[in-house]
């Protein structure tokens, strides 16, 4: 026993020596196996773990008017989203997550528990950096920021029907924005990142596709003149406690859009309160029945007949005129009077008898030629094209009632379009909501003498003794038509609700702008064109012409006298006075504008 004692010693000792050698080649096959032969394997486990491909988001290209204002731009902001399956561990950053997002407790709970199983979901879409920032401070696992960018129209309410708005994706939904959607629309990019098991980014790992941002849009549209006309439109609206009103000023000879009002409108910085109703854009989806406006295209399609001139003189005595079981009025017994008075007076009478005394398929070429029943040309979202009926199915009551207005639908843009054959020497051209550059193609409807011939007798209607005096522009002649139009109910024609209209050109020896107003139901005695919807025309007009520096072509004798002399201002620095017709309230004459009796 005492000889065997030395010899286990240094047998355990080899043994120890053994084991630890093992261990240690373990060690070296591992990390051998590890670093070199499953290097690759490992490397992706972990790139699973923490690398991620994240989305580089394109801004949206920005809107503008004619002169370079922005109408729509695209703002960084960061949308918060979460992992459900990490955030439902740590429930203790719910209260304060809830607290930062203006969320109940009970709501974030429910968001996450429902979606328990996904990786993704979002908790708050596009919040300000500041606030982005404080929620990522909670250092809450499962919680991560992506950005994004938001919409933001600098005009609001004034243009927002024309420009349209975005939804919570940034993709076009209305007006402009969704009719050039793909040219606004930009491409998205990303890159691989390292993410901490927080979420948030530490290291850029490689880029994978640089974002392409989105073109930009400029419109035909002048912000001034935009402003004006709905704040216009927007006081005659409220002071008539009208349902509703649009607004349209056309370039004559570029068909450009220079504005186009509604009410009622909305905020589209506001998305809130957000309906249907007050979405649409009214100028191109609502029709109505222009009453007297069409008057002059009816007198149009006579003259080029050859038949009439506007020194024509038709009977409407005794102020009516029965056709049929029906009977055509008049406000007023007229008696004989020229082509001319015909317009002036908005004498149904007489706009019928000439109606009568043509063929049905003249006085169709003509509305349909100026726009009525068709298309604008401008590709506008939802545009309708309104009511023309074919002339072949016409009795003689609807040949009648159709020359003053009634049996056929317009938009307030077919109509402001229409006049814009009257002001470019006859000449039909498509509407635009860009600018045009270059030529424009335009197409003949009437000759050149009818439209100026139809253009002089307009002038009268802005007279003393017409119906819209209060269409006048101080320093400008003025050409335009009034209409009243009775509504039609489930049971006829209502004698309690009406369109007021006033259709008009500027300045009338050479047209530069055209303008529609309509008024829709104005409540109260005032619910004439020339009362309700005229004065609307005159103060757009006046601010709009001066804005475009175009030279007044009515100027007292003595102001033409010095504009001409040596060291004098010229007609353009003039301090031309703001009318004081435009806000009188002196009832004009009216006549003809409510149709069928």
């Amino acid at each position: 026993m005492s000889r065997s004692a030395p010899m286990a010693y240094p047998m355990r000792l080899i043994a120890l020596v053994l084991l630890l050698g093992a261990i240690v080649l373990a060690l070296v096959w591992r990390a051998v196996n590890l670093q070199v032969m499953n290097r690759e394997f490992l490397q992706d486990q972990g790139d699973a773990r923490h690398l991620r491909a994240l989305a580089l988001p394109a801004h949206r290209g920005m809107i503008t008017d004619r002169s370079g204002e922005p109408l729509a731009i695209s703002t960084p902001v960061d949308s918060v989203w979460a992992n459900p399956k990490e955030l439902k561990l740590d429930r203790e950053g719910w209260r304060p997550l809830a607290r930062l997002l203006g969320m109940d407790v009970a709501e974030l709970r429910d968001r996450i528990m429902q979606r328990a199983d996904r990786e993704f979901v979002y908790l708050k879409r596009r919040i300000d950096p500041e606030l982005a920032q404080r929620v990522m401070a909670l250092e809450i696992p499962g919680i991560s920021l992506q950005r994004e960018y938001r919409r933001y129209y600098p005009l609001g309410e004034v243009a927002a029907h024309l420009v349209g708005v975005t939804n919570v994706d940034d993709a076009g939904q209305e007006g402009m924005e969704l009719a050039y959607d793909n040219w606004l629309r930009g491409d998205s990019g990303s890159k691989w990142v390292l993410k901490d098991r927080l979420g948030r980014v530490v290291e850029n790992v490689a880029g994978i596709k640089e974002p392409d941002p989105g073109k930009d849009l400029a419109l035909s549209i002048d912000n001034r003149i935009q402003y004006l006309a709905y704040r216009e439109l927007k006081a005659a609206v409220q002071l008539h406690h009208a349902h509703s009103g649009s607004a349209v000023v056309l370039d004559v000879a570029t068909g450009e859009v220079l504005a186009m009002a509604n009410l009622p409108s909305y905020n589209p910085n506001n998305r809130e309160g957000m309906r249907g109703e007050l979405l649409r854009n009214r100028a191109v989806t609502d029709l109505f029945e222009p009453g007297s406006t069409v008057k002059p295209f009816t007198v149009a399609a006579a003259l080029e007949t050859g038949r009439y001139r506007p020194g024509t003189y038709i009977d409407t005595t005794p102020g009516y005129y029965k056709i049929g079981r029906h009977l055509v009025r008049d406000a007023s017994n007229y008696g004989y009077i020229d082509v001319t008075t015909v317009i002036e007076k908005s004498s149904n009478v007489g706009v019928s008898k000439i109606a009568l005394a043509i063929e049905p398929a003249q006085m169709w070429k003509m509305f349909s030629g100026v726009g009525f029943g068709q298309p604008t040309g401008g590709g506008f979202p939802g545009e309708v094209t309104g009511l023309l009926a074919d002339y072949r199915g016409w009795k003689e009551i609807e040949r009648a009632t159709l020359s003053f207005g009634y049996g056929l639908s317009v938009t307030p843009l077919q109509l402001g379009l229409a006049y814009t054959v009257l002001g470019d020497k006859g000449r039909l051209k498509p509407v635009s909501f860009v600018p045009v550059t270059g030529s424009v193609e335009t197409r003949e409807i009437m000759s050149e003498r009818t439209a100026a011939e139809i253009t002089r007798m307009m002038e009268t209607v802005v007279s003393e003794q017409g119906t819209a005096n209060l269409a006048k522009v101080a320093g400008y002649r003025v050409a335009g038509k009034t209409g009243t139009v009775q509504k039609l109910g489930s049971e006829g024609y209502s004698d309690k609700h009406y369109v007021a209209v006033f259709a008009g050109l500027a300045p009338a020896s050479n047209p530069r702008l055209a303008m529609v107003v309509m008024i829709n139901d104005p409540q109260g005695d005032e619910y004439y064109g020339g009362l309700v919807a005229a004065p609307v025309f005159s103060r757009v007009m006046t601010g709009a012409l001066r804005m475009l520096g175009t030279l007044p072509d009515e100027l007292p004798r003595q102001w033409r006298a010095d504009a001409g002399r040596p060291g004098q201002a010229s007609s353009r620095d003039a301090d031309v006075p703001v009318s004081t017709v435009a806000e009188s309230h002196a009832r004009p004459v009216l006549a003809g504008d409510q149709g069928v009796m």
